[in-house]
């Protein structure tokens, strides 16, 4: 997962360059006012997703799959937890003693 998270950051950053490489040299327009460095990075976000989604679908399969077994294995620790608790009411009704 981590991984995942800087190889977007990488991207993120290489597009920060060339967007900010473009507007510095006049082919991208420069923001209004002050606003030049929220354009530039707003400009290198939307560029950024849709080349992050394609370069990196293999990575992010990958992360997903790490995610997802770790879910599965939290998912099967309170099960076997919640059984076992089930099993020791039963035993105690099983006794007579009140639960």
């Amino acid at each position: 997962m981590l991984r995942y998270s800087l190889m977007r950051l990488g991207v993120f950053v290489g597009c920060l360059a060339a967007v900010w490489g473009l507007v510095y040299f006049g082919v991208f327009p420069r923001g209004l006012g002050d606003s030049n460095g929220m354009w530039i990075v707003l400009l290198s976000l939307v560029l950024s997703a849709p080349l992050s989604f394609v370069l990196l679908r293999k990575e992010r399969d990958r992360a997903s799959e790490t995610v997802v077994r770790r879910v599965d294995r939290l998912k099967a620790g309170l099960e076997s937890n919640r059984s076992q608790e089930d099993e020791a009411v039963d035993s105690a009704h099983a006794q007579g003693q009140p639960s």
